[in-house]
């Protein structure tokens, strides 16, 4: 008879781990509170505008296709994908006329390197280089291994491998990339990619400056239908593998006797199951879902609050009156010039008066997106998370990010009658993220990956208190951004599979 495991929440990492389970032969049901799949990867519709809720940027396609490959799919047949190429343009709000498209074909980029800023060009190429060592030596060596002692980390091997990618560890980001570009704008451009995972470039360890590295090396995507597509068809292949989903589901509790999992409290009433994969946020999970004190370990409530956040999100979706054809690019980054401030406030709590932002014009790739004829634009906006905020989060609060972010467009060719072309709209805050998704404390990226929160002294897939319970998704080791949630989902598989197959001693 086949073992049985449950998923909790059918976000990415949720549905890939039940994928991956049902492939390998486990009964798997999967139990989600919200009415469709995909978490933060879901869609809004409003007045047949089609909009992606979260994630928009499609980095590192092969993760994503592998999925599909592993149970013999095409993944063209689920997710076709089309390269963009430029990638993005930037605009700078001190010369908003003056936008730099940026390129993964390298010398069409270098081009733009020249004309940006010609003494920088060589330290660009030399930043490129120094990143993708960094990314050879995490690909397989951190992105796709669980430390689940402290050995797995501490060893010669991969001491010897990180000495030969040269991380200076102590470094964060800004400092990493300064070391070879001294041009604002260039720096901006590529600093800011920290915020894709929440954190400041600041803050962020030297180690995720492979993030714009992937970027200018591999490309970046789109998928057709946009990112909702991934989770659709994540759980269209589910469903024909013989998985089962539940939704409108909430779990209440992950049932645990004599420090095992034995299922879940759902309505009140126990599911039992062999394994329990808790995709919900760790944070919120360790706080609600295990309720046993000696389950926990050191993740006791003081500890979770204790813990460092990432910044949130202010989204708005907004259904315009025609197709924007003077906007050329899929993406585009706002970027104010007092950059410095922007982050400073998003994570001191201040109320942003200077800051950056992104627009998502997804109907420019897909016309199915929006009603003929029209285009949607999905604008967000980095802020601070619910609990770091010192303003709160009501009508006026979102009234002034919304002028805020109208007024910066305007003076972007293109869009200077955009208030006026707005004929459907809607938007998500911290608060949204906090009570739709149980993203602790609104943080829509989870655990800050600080130096003390990433690798081995990151929350790791296998609960370190409790057998045949293992974590998955953003808060959890390898991190946030869809193409390392699905890296965590795999890590998850494997130590289950591991510990089912007796392949590891148990730490319990």
């Amino acid at each position: 008879m086949k073992k049985k495991v449950i998923v909790i929440g059918a976000g990415v990492a949720g549905l890939a781990s039940a994928i991956r389970l049902q492939n390998a032969g486990y009964q798997v049901a999967l139990y989600e509170k919200q009415s469709t799949p995909g978490g933060k990867m879901n869609r809004i519709e409003i007045d047949g505008y089609k909009f992606d809720l979260g994630p928009s940027i499609v980095m590192m396609p092969e993760v994503y296709q592998e999925v599909f490959e592993l149970c013999g799919r095409n993944p063209d047949d689920y997710i076709p994908m089309e390269k963009l190429d430029p990638m993005y343009r930037a605009y700078f709000s001190d010369a908003p006329t003056e936008p730099i498209d940026m390129s993964s074909d390298l010398p069409r980029l270098t081009k733009t390197l020249e004309t940006l800023s010609p003494s920088d060009t060589g330290g660009f190429f030399q930043y490129l280089h120094e990143a993708h060592k960094i990314f050879a030596f995490a690909r397989y060596d951190i992105l796709q291994k669980p430390f689940r002692r402290h050995r797995d980390f501490y060893n010669r091997s991969m001491m010897n491998k990180g000495k030969g990618s040269k991380i200076k560890v102590l470094d964060t980001a800004n400092q990493f990339i300064g070391r070879y570009i001294k041009n604002e704008r260039l720096k901006q451009i590529i600093s800011f990619q920290t915020l894709y995972i929440g954190i400041s470039p600041y803050k962020s360890p030297s180690f995720y400056t492979m993030i714009p590295m992937l970027q200018f090396l591999y490309g970046v995507w789109f998928i057709k239908g946009g990112m909702y597509t991934m989770a659709s068809s994540m759980e269209r292949l589910f469903k024909e593998l013989g998985g089962e989903i539940f939704y409108d589901q909430t779990v209440q509790e992950i049932c645990i006797e004599d420090k095992k999992a034995t299922g879940i409290l759902v309505a009140g009433r126990k599911v039992p199951a062999d394994f329990v994969v808790c995709n919900a946020d760790f944070p919120y999970a360790m706080k609600h879902l295990v309720k046993e004190p000696a389950a926990k370990g050191k993740f006791t409530d003081k500890k979770i609050d204790k813990m460092k956040y990432t910044c949130s999100c202010f989204l708005l979706y907004l259904g315009m009156n025609r197709k924007y054809t003077e906007v050329e690019r899929v993406h585009n980054f706002i970027f104010n010039e007092k950059l410095d401030k922007n982050l400073e406030d998003i994570f001191s709590g201040e109320k942003l008066t200077d800051a950056s932002f992104y627009v998502y014009l997804a109907s420019k790739m897909d016309p199915t997106l929006a009603p003929e004829g029209k285009d949607g634009l999905y604008i967000l906006m980095p802020v601070s998370n619910a609990a770091t905020s010192l303003y709160e989060w009501n009508d006026e609060t979102v009234a002034y990010y919304r002028g805020y972010i109208l007024n910066a467009l305007k003076k972007i060719p293109g869009f200077e009658h955009v208030e006026e072309e707005i004929v459907a709209e809607t938007c998500i805050t911290p608060l949204d993220f906090e009570t739709k998704f149980n993203a602790y404390k609104g943080a829509a990226f989870g655990l800050q990956p600080t130096l003390s929160q990433s690798n081995h002294l990151r929350p790791q897939s296998k609960a370190t208190h409790c057998s045949n319970l293992y974590f998955t998704g953003s808060s959890t080791h390898p991190g946030a951004g869809v193409p390392i949630v699905l890296l965590s989902a795999k890590i998850a598989v494997q130590e289950l599979i591991d510990d089912d197959q007796g392949v590891m001693a148990h730490d319990n």
